[in-house]
């Protein structure tokens, strides 16, 4: 973390508000065309930064499988390249959603025993994804600027509420029962759902919150049902995205490997470390990125 931290310091300083422009102009909202490419409206990245964006995927792939969260450390790294923030949003999606595949690897002893909750919801995190998706590529470039910090700031707090409650003290192989409000629960996931195909920063949290509320079991099961969850919202949302043509290619395939490899060490460390300490560094590092985001955006 300390090293994408600094990461996002050292492009800031490198690319001053007068210089960290896209190469060209970005438009108001992204081409409404099937397939026309918008990475002519981003920067050409040199080898140390892609490097610098694989180390953030690292991260974020690490913080996704351990507490939830890691979008609000990659997200702003690429922006802070230059990157416009919804090529910057897509492009992380796509990045991170290999990550979340490794981690639903890792979890495969977990996610045998929980089959009949993915089954309940797996439908509505699919649909949502593909509604936020195009939500996102119907919303103009300013609008979305101006949200950013505002989004980051809301996946904080709801990692910082996250953080403030007493976890539950529940045995690993106790039997996770289907919850009965089905309704429910399945409104509540398409609402996630369709967050996460939009940002996605957060939504991990989310996913954590309401498996927690609908009798999840113990927090490993948790992290295994949310992995293959959102490797689902950010699968589907990617491929929209890719053939809208709206995701920076090599940013992608350099943060995707390293959301690879932190997606598998983030599982092997989720089960030797205290989920809480990673998700208080990840509250204190998204208040100081959403703060110097609203900077930039109104100061």
């Amino acid at each position: 973390m300390l090293f994408t931290m600094a990461g996002y310091s050292w492009a800031a300083a490198a690319y001053p508000p007068h210089v960290r422009q896209p190469l060209r102009s970005a438009p108001t909202s992204i081409p409404p065309r099937i397939g026309k490419s918008f990475v002519a409206w981003s920067p050409a990245l040199t080898l140390v930064e892609l490097l610098l964006l694989s180390g953030a995927g690292a991260i974020a792939g690490l913080i996704n499988s351990v507490a939830g969260g890691g979008t609000i450390v990659s997200f702003p790294v690429a922006v802070a390249l230059g990157l416009p923030p919804t090529v910057a949003n897509a492009t992380n999606a796509v990045a991170l959603t290999p990550g979340s595949i490794a981690s639903a690897l890792a979890y495969r002893a977990e996610l045998r025993k929980d089959k009949a909750i993915l089954s309940l919801f797996l439908p509505p995190a699919c649909l949502g994804a593909v509604v936020g998706a195009f939500l996102l590529w119907r919303t103009p470039q300013k609008i979305f600027d101006a949200i950013v910090p505002l989004l980051v700031l809301f996946a904080t707090t709801l990692l910082l509420v996250q953080n403030l409650r007493t976890p539950k003290n529940i045995a690993q192989n106790e039997e996770w029962h289907v919850p009965q409000s089905k309704v429910t629960s399945w409104l509540l996931q398409l609402v996630i759902g369709i967050y996460g195909g939009y940002f996605g920063g957060g939504m991990g949290i989310m996913m954590l919150a309401l498996l927690d509320r609908m009798g999840g079991a113990h927090i490993h099961r948790m992290n295994a049902v949310k992995s293959v969850l959102g490797a689902a919202i950010n699968g589907l949302a990617s491929v929209l995205f890719i053939f809208l043509g709206v995701v920076h290619g090599p940013a992608a395939a350099f943060m995707a490997v390293g959301a690879i490899l932190g997606g598998f060490a983030g599982a092997y460390v989720a089960r030797r470390i205290r989920p809480s300490l990673v998700r208080w560094s990840v509250v204190v590092i998204g208040f100081g990125i959403a703060a110097t985001l609203a900077y930039r955006r109104w100061g």
